[in-house]
């Protein structure tokens, strides 16, 4: 099989070009405003989440990548039409979740966690996220007995520590 890279006909063995073919569900990039849910989940697979909205309208989550550094959250509208789609793990989002905030919030504002471990002295969740920064660190969320945010703040990732043991 021939495939056309950046203008050049290259021939590619056919694990390749699926392996681009699953690259290109990655993320909604493509997906035009105005699809239905039913479309976009042909296209990028079963959502890791769903939250309807009194009106109708309709928010699915779909956390991608190695370590779950991508989470794009896809808007419906009443109609099932999409409205907007955006990677919702970012520095901007994090910095508007607040303390007292329920953890269904959190949820539908930025996804599911990376990783959820628990603090048995406060006994809280913990809710670590990993995100595509520079730095080696994740943001978490604590999470108290009554389903609220009680902290928020960015932690060393312990996948940054491990590499740093093994040098």
């Amino acid at each position: 099989m021939r495939l056309a890279i950046w203008g050049l006909g290259v021939a590619c063995p056919a694990g390749v070009v699926s392996m681009l073919v699953a690259c290109a569900a990655y993320g909604p990039a493509g997906l035009p405003v105005g699809s239905s849910s039913a479309r976009a989940i042909e296209r990028l697979g079963t959502p890791s989440g769903r939250y309807e909205n009194a009106d109708r309208s309709k928010r699915l989550e779909f956390a991608r990548g190695p370590m779950g550094r991508h989470t794009y959250m896809l808007d419906f509208d009443a109609d099932d039409r999409l409205v907007r789609a955006e990677q919702v793990l970012t520095e901007r989002n994090f910095h508007d979740l607040q303390i007292g905030m329920a953890q269904g919030e959190v949820l539908r504002r930025v996804g599911r966690p990376s990783d959820v471990s628990f603090l048995s002295r406060q006994r809280h969740q913990l809710w670590s996220y990993r995100y595509e920064t520079p730095f080696c660190i994740w943001f978490q969320v604590s999470i108290d007995t009554a389903g609220r945010v009680a902290e928020l703040g960015h932690n060393t990732d312990p996948l940054c520590d491990a590499r740093d043991d093994r040098q």
